[in-house]
């Protein structure tokens, strides 16, 4: 590692550092329209639920599923997308992967069944994989050590604001289009970010990359397809003693079992199981999935609960988020001093337990609680997560050198979205689980057919009341109850793994004498960087 008086010798070209701020901003756009796309959706979800032609007529699992197929291919491609990145260039993958999610994403808003949507998530899940290492690997590249905290704070901030950012752009679009417009709004994102992407963003790549792992790639989207599946149908049908349910639960653990045992005897592993002998490495993922396993199950019912419950428009609950954008926008650029007097282990734990105390919160929420609390919520999980995301993510890419920026970004998220993932499928079938318990005894005034569809969810539940008129009028109070109580009950379990999380950090994280200042593996010879286009 270069000491304090070698450090000038910069690793890129003095023209690409003088415009790192600025191909830091045009990375940003790719890294926006992948996660601003998440945040619309969920608040589309309520329209995409009703019946055709307002929405698809989706079922609770046919929304979870188009979540989830963008999650899973993802996820499943997030290695080899990284190893691509660092073997072919990572603005080339980059770019590839702008191209194909604004290609899906056109198809996406153009479909005509929950089928093609979900089909459609899944090609923009595979543009997706090869956008978000890229982007990191990237900004690795183009700072200098002293430089990449702060980087990487702006970078998870705009995570947060595209959250929020989603919601809001997402209500604005729905009040005047129709609901495929939120995909659509992507396209001309997509074209304004290649274009800058091809005049301003160098390329990097691995002078000495690994081969490629087919077989490794194929198990972990088999094994993760598997076990959320199997986690989604069990939630459908409220028994996960049901063979279907179980069955791919423990097949899908029994896979993904296998790719460790592979990718640990691999000469050229998709995933370098050897990265997690590292304490530091394994903690920080640990923490980011546990954090977006809890978040990303608490934000699937918000959207619920302030549209079905409280009666808030699309728009309006997009606003509702805002605290959440600001608090993750004005503390995550600024979480690097307080690791800097604390330190990640510190500063990670209680960010963890913030949100841990936000989940809480939500036992304060019923149909008629002042929205201020919620507002304070929102707030508080921006805190929160703006001192968890970017300390964790800094650790993560210290642990590696530089020039396998492309595969430990691709960890990084990797694990940030199957926890988020397995997240949505746990804690939604818990939420569909208590909410068909809660509402069961209240259906005996449907005919038997109607009965497990309306059963579902609290959209089904009221869809099936509107049709009835008066009559139905007595499901809305039942529904808005056991709606109630399965949301306080995931609440708690989402605030259980964040203090699992807690607990994590606080063991296996290192102090903050041991702690780097950034990137400590960024000082490697042999990155090579392109100054050119």
């Amino acid at each position: 590692m270069s000491s304090p008086a070698t450090s000038p010798a910069r690793s890129v070209s003095e023209a690409v550092h003088n415009r790192r701020w600025a191909i830091l901003t045009v990375l940003l756009f790719s890294l926006l329209v992948v996660v601003l796309d998440n945040s619309i959706l969920n608040v589309a979800m309520k329209t995409i639920a009703q019946p055709a032609p307002t929405g698809l007529g989706a079922t609770q699992s046919q929304l979870e599923w188009a979540i989830n197929s963008y999650t899973l291919v993802f996820a499943g491609l997030l290695f080899t997308a990284g190893l691509l990145g660092d073997r072919l260039g990572r603005k080339k993958t980059l770019l590839l992967g702008m191209f194909v999610f604004g290609a899906g994403s056109a198809l996406s808003a153009m479909s005509d069944s929950s089928g093609q949507l979900i089909l459609f998530r899944a090609l923009m899940g595979f543009g997706g994989a090869f956008i978000m290492p890229a982007t990191l690997a990237i900004i690795m590249n183009v700072f200098e050590r002293e430089e990449q905290p702060r980087a990487i704070g702006i970078w998870a901030g705009v995570v947060g604001l595209a959250i929020a950012i989603g919601p809001i752009t997402g209500g604005l679009l729905l009040q005047h289009f129709w609901w495929g417009s939120v995909f659509l709004v992507n396209v001309p994102i997509v074209i304004a970010g290649i274009i800058a992407m091809i005049l301003i963003v160098p390329d990097s790549r691995d002078p000495r990359p690994g081969r490629l792992d087919p077989v490794g790639v194929l198990l972990s989207i088999v094994g993760l397809v598997l076990l959320v599946f199997g986690i989604i149908k069990g939630g459908q049908l409220g028994d996960f003693t049901n063979p279907e349910a179980w069955g791919a639960i423990l097949g899908g653990l029994a896979v993904l079992a296998a790719f460790v045992l592979y990718e640990k005897r691999s000469d050229h592993p998709a995933l370098d199981v050897t990265y997690f002998r590292n304490r530091q490495f394994s903690a920080s993922v640990a923490a980011i999935g546990l954090v977006f396993f809890a978040l990303m199950g608490v934000t699937f019912f918000v959207v619920f609960y302030t549209q079905s419950v409280r009666g808030y428009s699309a728009l309006q609950s997009g606003l509702l988020l805002l605290p959440l954008a600001v608090a993750q926008m004005i503390f995550a650029p600024r979480a690097r001093l307080a690791v800097d007097r604390f330190g990640p282990r510190a500063v990670c734990a209680a960010g963890m337990l913030v949100t841990a105390v936000a989940f809480f919160g939500f036992l304060l929420l019923d149909a008629n609680s002042p929205i201020w609390i919620l507002e304070v919520l929102f707030a508080l999980m921006g805190v929160a997560m703006a001192h968890v995301m970017p300390p964790a993510t800094v650790m993560i890419m210290s642990s590696l050198p530089r020039e396998k920026a492309g595969s430990g970004s691709a960890v990084n998220n990797t694990f940030r979205q199957v926890g988020g993932a397995i997240g949505v499928a746990v804690l939604g079938s818990v939420m569909s689980t208590a909410y068909r318990n809660g509402i069961d005894s209240h259906l005996s005034v449907l005919p038997a057919s109607a009965r497990h569809a309306a059963g579902e969810s609290i959209e089904a539940t009221l869809a099936v009341a509107g049709k009835l008129g008066p009559a139905g009028r007595s499901l809305v109070g039942p529904a808005n109850d056991a709606f109630i109580h399965a949301m306080h009950i995931t609440a708690v379990c989402s605030a259980v793994v964040a203090l699992i999380g807690a607990i994590v950090v606080l063991v296996f994280l290192p102090r903050k004498d041991a702690a780097p200042s950034a990137s400590g593996g960024g000082e490697r010879e042999g990155e090579r960087v392109e100054a050119g286009r």
